[in-house]
């Protein structure tokens, strides 16, 4: 049997980024690795890791791109639910976050905007489908 486990973002500093999750969106410090390197945090039924670029580099011989504010994001986001988009997002901005979209109510009846946490990775913020 195959499970969706974790998502690793590559950022360039753990603890700064796993503060702003926890103060952006109240997610619980799940592990922070000696030398603050990799981190992951409680985020529901998954759970969301950080690895310092410098760490992921060494796994990738061939390198990768890396996420940053001044670049478009790329086209893939993590998604986050919440009964209260705008509350959320004000939250998620006070705490660093970019906002790209302002919410929206979607022709299914879902609300969702769009954010950019610092390292520039693309956040959705939405209501739960029903």
């Amino acid at each position: 049997m195959i499970k969706f486990a974790y998502t690793i973002l590559y950022v360039q500093n753990v603890t700064k980024t796993v503060d702003f999750y926890e103060k952006a969106f109240g997610f619980t410090r799940k592990f922070i690795a000696p030398g603050n390197d990799y981190a992951e945090l409680l985020v529901g039924e998954t759970t969301l890791s950080f690895a310092a670029v410098a760490l992921a580099k060494t796994n990738l011989k061939n390198g990768f791109i890396e996420s940053n504010l001044e670049d478009k994001p790329f086209g893939i986001e993590i998604g986050f639910t919440t009964d209260n988009v705008i509350e959320t997002i004000a939250t998620a901005e006070k705490a660093g976050a970019l906002i790209v979209e302002n919410p929206k109510t979607k022709p299914w009846g879902q609300t969702v905007a769009y954010l950019r946490d610092p390292d520039g990775f693309l956040i959705e913020i939405c209501t739960p489908m029903n």
